[in-house]
């Protein structure tokens, strides 16, 4: 199997945390964003960011900006199928995707979720510490097309589409914390710079 090309998600509205981009807010003197980039792009053979309106602000980042096939800020599906999609031009087989507000996830998220997926006729595997984190997962490009029929039929939920596909899980330690913990709120932010 051909090493996977990478997505970071980031195209929410971040309401708890008052608008704007989430991806952008600084922890420990560096953006979010950054700090996800580096975690990710050693594990991966490309990557892309999705984010919705003027792609001009993350210009610094280098990478392709992709934004939401489905209008209407449908969730995390959405910006998994414009990875999926963005990830098919480049003739790649498999995304992992990645959410821009988790500045800690394992260095070795892309390695496990392969190997959880290893047998699958269609790799699909998501994170999981004490519960499943859908947003951390190994994605097919083979069942993009499903993804979009079933984003356009009304379906919202990671788990909903992946349980309909078998998904499998790869389980990580959680040492002093779940490595999975995201920014929310200005607590959270708070509380990622105690962990730094």
């Amino acid at each position: 199997m051909k090493q996977p090309f990478g997505v970071i998600l980031a195209g929410g509205q971040a309401r708890r945390m008052g608008g704007g981009d989430k991806a952008l807010l600084q922890l420990g003197g560096t953006t979010l964003l950054e700090r996800v980039i580096e975690r990710l792009e050693p594990q991966v053979v490309g990557l892309c960011l999705n984010a919705n309106g003027d792609p001009a602000r993350f210009g610094q980042i280098g990478h392709d900006v992709v934004a939401d096939s489905i209008g209407g800020f449908v969730g995390p599906l959405a910006g998994i199928l414009a990875g999926l999609d963005w990830a098919a031009e480049q003739g790649a087989e498999t995304v992992v995707s990645v959410a821009a507000d988790t500045p800690f996830f394992p260095c070795d998220l892309t390695p496990r979720l392969m190997m959880a997926a290893d047998e699958m006729t269609h790799p699909l595997a998501l994170a999981a510490t004490d519960g499943r984190h859908p947003t951390f997962g190994v994605w097919p490009v083979a069942l993009r097309n499903d993804l979009r029929v079933a984003l356009q039929g009304g379906l919202r939920k990671v788990v909903a589409w992946t349980d309909q596909h078998h998904a499998v899980t790869a389980s990580f330690e959680v040492g002093s914390f779940d490595p999975f913990f995201n920014i929310n709120t200005p607590e959270d932010l708070a509380q990622a710079e105690r962990y730094l």
